[in-house]
């Protein structure tokens, strides 16, 4: 199993700069006729999101096509795809950043009931508390 990093992942997912884009979607597809699965962290998965919205202006329910279909796909890894998908839905749903939401189940899973932060717009949501 080999990780993608978020500028591979980028490039597979945007298509922006072909020389990069075409060795990305090769490495893709090699990987996936080894039969060798891919994974992405948490971490790629919000940096991505993260890039999608500020450089490329992707609008959140595209950007949620695109990664359902990412978290649906047989041949990549998550350390838990369940959380991603939870985060995912919230994110189409509130008005947060996508990250924002991965902290909150990843406190969840930690066994925290509640998320301090000092982001307004996060407070009018569930488990989220001023400090």
């Amino acid at each position: 199993m080999i990780a993608l990093d978020t500028n591979v992942l980028m490039r597979f997912l945007v298509e922006d700069d072909k020389a990069q884009s075409g060795r990305a979607a090769r490495f893709v597809a090699k990987a996936i006729a080894r039969d060798d699965p891919l994974f992405i962290s948490d971490v790629v998965m919000c940096e991505t999101v993260r890039v999608l919205v500020a450089a490329y202006q992707v609008p959140r329910q595209e950007i949620g096509e695109t990664l359902g279909r990412l978290l649906m796909a047989a041949q990549v890894r998550y350390a838990d795809v369940d959380r991603l998908s939870r985060a995912l839905n919230a994110f189409l749903t509130g008005k947060g950043d996508f990250a924002d939401y991965v902290i909150r189940e990843e406190a969840r899973a930690a066994g925290c009931e509640q998320v301090a932060t000092f982001d307004r717009v996060l407070l009018k949501e569930r488990a989220f508390v001023a400090p």
